[in-house]
């Protein structure tokens, strides 16, 4: 809400205060949290493994997993469909030049890491307007996070399930999905960002205890990658709306030259 106000008004002292602070948070996952969170998950894993949790619940996260990788491609397949729709144009010239963006953030985990190959995928399809890539990739990359929002979902509730013995009530997943869906506009593009960004509602909301806290990290990071490849990949369908919104309103193309 301060962010919003403070675009609204152009209060100049507040934005620069935010920005500060965007690089104080951004500097702290980076230098603190990005390298304790795999002793964290290490520690979290030796203990699950010698209370035995591991071996009894490990086939239940397997299949999860298995799960949640069939959204992603069902909510990407949804993107593109939707994109060609609006845009009149081939979602396939699209999303063909998108297998080294989507190999790359299996591989680094991070959109932020991934964007300069993102850029260059983006920018060798022919129904992506040039400027609107320049614009639209690097923004996606930091308020995009489908596959991420999607999986911290199931796995929420599967957690939910094993630990406490029971889904959260509909109510309470509803609220959780809103508030998920801001707060992951803010998360940082880094490895485990959305999950760390919403820690407070996923105690706040669904109560989750230091345990279930533990065990949601440790297992968001088994399949973090394949989430950090669904936001990447499915930044080029929103791009393609982009373009096709260009066109309805005859907006010009700008020449707008960043290197690659």
């Amino acid at each position: 809400m301060t962010g919003l106000a403070a675009a609204w008004t152009q209060a100049r002292l507040i934005t620069g205060i935010l920005d500060e602070f965007q690089k104080i948070v951004l500097s702290l996952v980076a230098r603190i949290i990005i390298p304790v969170l795999p002793l964290f998950i290490g520690s979290t894993f030796c203990g699950l493994s010698y209370e035995g949790t591991i071996t009894r619940q490990l086939p239940v996260f397997l299949k999860i997993i298995v799960l949640v990788l069939i959204g992603h491609f069902i909510w990407m397949a949804f993107l593109y469909i939707l994109a060609g729709i609006y845009s009149h144009e081939n979602p396939l010239e699209v999303l063909r030049h998108y297998v080294p963006a989507y190999l790359t953030a299996v591989g680094t985990m991070s959109s932020a890491a991934t964007l300069p190959v993102a850029l260059r995928c983006a920018s060798k399809a022919k129904p992506l307007r040039k400027d609107l890539v320049n614009f639209g990739i690097p923004l996606f990359a930091n308020i995009h996070l489908c596959g991420s929002v999607l999986t911290e979902v199931f796995f929420c509730m599967a957690v939910s399930k094993i630990l406490y013995g029971s889904v959260p009530a509909m109510g309470t997943m509803v609220l959780f999905c809103l508030l998920l869906g801001i707060f992951a506009i803010g998360a940082p593009g880094v490895p485990g960002g959305t999950v760390m960004a919403s820690l407070g509602i996923i105690t706040g909301i669904l109560k989750f205890d230091s345990s279930g806290t533990a065990l949601m990290l440790t297992i968001f990071a088994l399949q973090d990658s394949f989430g950090t490849a669904c936001n990447v990949t499915g930044d080029g369908a929103l791009t393609l709306m982009l373009t096709g919104y260009a066109k309805r309103h005859h907006i010009e193309e700008q020449t707008i030259d960043i290197d690659l």
